[in-house]
C-alpha cells in the first residue's frame, strides 16, 4: 500500500511540474503568443515596434541579411557618430542580430564610403524640397552603372528611407572629414555631381548643397571647381579642370597636369573597391581630355 501511495505522490509532483513549467520553455516549442525574439510583431505579422512606420517588406529576416552583406562586411567608423545614429533609425531592428559589430576607427572601408555617399545624396536630392519618382529612377540607374545591378535595388531602397529622415548635414560631413582621406572625399564630390546631373539637368539648389558639402568636407576651392567643370561646361572648363587660369604659361600648364594626375590617381582609392577605382579613372580621362584640348588650342605637341 505504501508503494502505491508513493507512486501516486510522484505522479502528482510530475503533473504540477509540467503545469507550472516557465513560459520561456514553452517558447522553445512555438506555443508562445510571441515567437519573435525582438517582441515587436504580433501573431498577425503586424509590426508594433518603434519602426513600424517603415516599409514592412524590409523588416523580414532575409532583408536584414541582405543589408548585412554589404554593411556588415565593410562598415567601420560610419557605425558610430551622427551617421551611425541615422543608420540605426533607418534600419531599426534589422541591424540587431544581423552580424554587425561595433565600428572601428581606421582606414575608410567600402561600407563607410557607400553609406556616406547615400546620406549625402539624400541631402542633395532634397535640396529643392521635393523628390520625384523620375529622379529616383535616374539615381537608381546611376547606382546600377557604378555599383552593379545586384546592389542597385538595395541602395535605392535605403536611399528612399534616408530621404525621409531629417539630419544635420554639417555634423555628418564633419564626421566624414575627420575619418575619410582626402582622395576619397574628392570621389564623394565627383559622385554627387554625377548623381545631381544624372537626369541631364543642372539644379541650382542641388549645386549649392554640393558646394556646402564640399566646404564642410574640407575640399579646396580649386579642387571643387575642377570637379564641377567636369559636369557643368563653359568656355573655360578645360582650364578649370586643370586648376589653372587661361593665361597660364605652357610650363605651368604641364606642371598642373602632372600634379593633378598624381592627386587623382585611381590607386589612391583602390582600397574602396573596383567600382570606386573605375570612377576615379573618369577624372583622369577628363584631365587628359582637358590637357589635350588646351594643347590643340595653343598648337602644342
Amino acid at each position: 500500500m505504501s508503494y502505491l501511495l508513493l507512486i501516486f505522490l510522484i505522479g502528482i509532483a510530475i503533473y504540477y511540474a509540467m503545469k507550472w513549467r516557465p513560459s520561456s520553455d514553452k517558447n522553445q516549442f512555438g506555443r508562445s503568443s510571441d515567437s519573435n525574439p525582438a517582441g515587436n510583431k504580433r501573431a498577425t505579422g503586424t509590426d508594433t515596434g518603434p519602426y513600424s512606420n517603415l516599409n514592412t517588406s524590409r523588416q523580414t529576416q532575409s532583408s536584414g541579411n541582405n543589408y548585412a552583406k554589404w554593411i556588415g562586411g565593410g562598415l567601420g567608423w560610419a557605425f558610430g557618430g551622427p551617421i551611425g545614429g541615422i543608420l540605426g533609425f533607418v534600419f531599426g531592428s534589422m541591424v540587431g542580430g544581423s552580424g554587425i559589430t561595433n565600428g572601428q576607427v581606421g582606414r575608410t572601408r567600402t561600407g563607410d564610403f557607400n553609406v556616406s555617399l547615400l546620406i549625402l545624396t539624400a541631402a542633395v536630392m532634397k535640396a529643392d524640397g521635393k523628390v520625384t519618382h523620375s529622379e529616383l529612377n535616374y539615381v537608381k540607374q546611376f547606382i546600377a552603372n557604378n555599383f552593379g545591378n545586384e546592389l542597385a535595388p538595395q541602395y535605392t531602397q535605403i536611399l528612399g528611407d534616408l530621404i525621409k529622415q531629417d539630419f544635420n548635414l554639417q555634423d555628418v560631413s564633419y564626421q566624414i572629414k575627420q575619418n575619410m582621406d582626402y582622395s576619397s572625399r574628392l570621389m564623394l564630390i565627383q559622385f554627387l555631381f554625377g548623381i545631381a546631373l544624372a537626369d541631364g539637368k543642372s539644379n541650382n539648389n542641388e549645386i549649392s548643397v554640393i558646394q556646402a558639402i564640399s566646404s564642410f568636407l574640407g575640399i579646396f576651392k580649386n579642387d571643387y571647381a575642377s570637379i564641377k567643370a567636369m559636369f557643368i561646361k563653359d568656355i573655360n572648363s578645360a582650364y578649370q579642370i586643370l586648376e589653372v587660369s587661361p593665361d597660364a604659361s605652357n610650363d605651368d600648364l604641364k606642371i598642373a597636369y602632372r600634379k593633378l594626375a598624381k592627386k587623382y590617381h585611381p590607386d589612391k582609392v583602390s582600397h574602396l573597391g573596383e567600382e570606386i577605382k573605375k570612377a576615379a579613372e573618369i577624372k583622369i580621362t577628363a584631365l587628359n581630355a582637358a590637357y589635350e584640348s588646351i594643347k590643340d588650342e595653343r598648337g602644342l605637341t
